[in-house]
């Protein structure tokens, strides 16, 4: 059964110390890093790949929740200066 696409939220921090890229899918366990961003998403995508070969599918799209939506506020603004 060929299933519609499922876009989720990728995050991506860069640690600088380590000079290493970790990305991560909220809601499902794993992660992944990498020197450079592609690498690090490519090991990504096999972390989750492995995940769903074991969970299935079914169990990764129910750990997913809907995003909230994000607003921006300028603390600078908050301030008393």
């Amino acid at each position: 059964m060929e299933r519609s696409p499922m876009n989720v939220p990728v995050y991506l921090e860069y640690d600088e110390e380590q000079k290493r890229f970790s990305p991560y899918v909220p809601d499902i366990p794993g992660c992944g890093e990498g020197e450079t961003e592609a690498e690090a998403i490519e090991d990504l995508k096999e972390a989750l790949r492995l995940y769903i070969e074991v969970r299935g599918i079914d169990r990764a799209i129910a750990l997913i929740r809907p995003q909230p939506e994000v607003r921006e506020l300028d603390l600078s603004k908050l301030a008393h200066v």
